[in-house]
């Protein structure tokens, strides 16, 4: 599964990590991606849908239908 958020398009975001002796290596700071399934009224269907814990938070506060809107808007299929 890639770590991509389909409703905010949140992505991993690279640098480095320093260790003590501060020699830098290469790390990557994964979003928290969670697949959810959600009822879609509208369609009479589901939809699973990958999101990060922000974007659930927002999905619970602006509703399913409107975010599978703005899901749809950003050119995403669902």
């Amino acid at each position: 599964m890639s770590a991509h958020c389909q409703l905010t398009g949140a992505k991993p975001g690279f640098g480095n990590a320093i260790s003590h002796s501060h020699r830098r290596t290469a790390r990557r700071f994964d979003p928290n991606i969670q697949r959810k399934r959600y009822w879609l009224a509208g369609e009479g269907r589901h939809v699973r849908l990958t999101l990060s814990a922000k974007a659930i938070k927002t999905v619970d506060l602006i509703g399913v239908e409107a975010a599978v809107a703005r899901i749809r808007a950003r050119g995403v299929k669902v």
